[in-house]
């Protein structure tokens, strides 16, 4: 009996020292890391694409301007050219323009690299780059295209005009900010020039047959004419006054 005690005994100890250490390890054992779970965005967020433009991206185009300013004739080899001036979108470039044209602003001859003041820049210039469907270039007294004024003047670039029309007078530039003397006129609409090229005029659509006719004349691989194409003479007729009648012996023009 009392062998049956002991061997009881025994049994409930080992019992008991058993469920000791299986709590022991259990509470020593380190608690199981929580698996992070993947981000997601709110059911009612939309993807980025469709949010709208940052204010500062966006273009703020006007309404298309009309030209106020005096009126431009260039007497040429093949007839006369008129162009109306933007004098409230690009006020800087319209008097540098007449101020050349007439005279009165001061300029470095590009041949002598002396300066000259009372003679009209643009007179008996000529175009030296004519490329059909789009442009015809002057104001360079070397003609070769790498000639100007002896100074640069700012862009004046408004949200009012862009080239989707024939017949914007424009200067030419080699880059931001180097607007000097040498202008073009385009023979249609091209918004590729947009936002790179100061518009400051725009000419009447006789003056668009003209430059279809003059951009095919033959020229040569840098696209100058073969036979030159002479600015005679740049007049400013301002506001208010009539234009005046063609000079004696200017050149007949028909339609190309």
């Amino acid at each position: 009996m009392k062998n049956q005690d002991l061997s009881l005994r025994r049994l409930l100890f080992a019992a008991a020292l058993f469920a000791y250490s299986a709590v022991a390890v259990a509470q020593s054992a380190p608690p199981e890391t929580p698996q992070p779970v993947p981000p997601t965005a709110p059911a009612s967020a939309k993807p980025s694409i469709e949010l709208p433009d940052a204010p500062s991206t966006v273009a703020h185009e006007l309404p298309p301007a009309a030209p106020t300013g005096p009126t431009i004739l260039f007497d040429t080899s093949m007839g006369r050219l008129t162009c109306k001036l933007f004098d409230k979108e690009a006020p800087l470039t319209v008097a540098n323009f007449i101020g050349l044209a007439t005279g009165t602003k001061m300029w470095t001859d590009p041949v002598t690299s002396k300066q000259v003041k009372n003679q009209p820049f643009y007179d008996g210039t000529t175009f030296h780059r004519v490329i059909p469907g789009f442009m015809i270039q002057g104001g360079d007294r070397l003609g070769t295209g790498e000639g100007d004024a002896g100074y640069y003047i700012p862009d004046e670039i408004s949200p009012s005009l862009r080239f989707d029309v024939p017949g914007r007078l424009a200067m030419a530039n080699s880059g931001p900010g180097t607007d000097g003397s040498q202008f073009f006129i385009t023979e249609a609409a091209n918004s590729a020039l947009d936002g790179n090229y100061t518009i400051f005029g725009q000419c009447d659509p006789h003056t668009v047959l003209m430059v279809k006719g003059i951009a095919r004349v033959d020229r040569n691989s840098q696209d100058k004419p073969l036979t030159p194409v002479v600015v005679n003479k740049v007049s400013v007729i301002p506001v208010g006054e009539p234009i005046p009648p063609l000079p004696p012996g200017s050149a007949a023009f028909s339609t190309p």
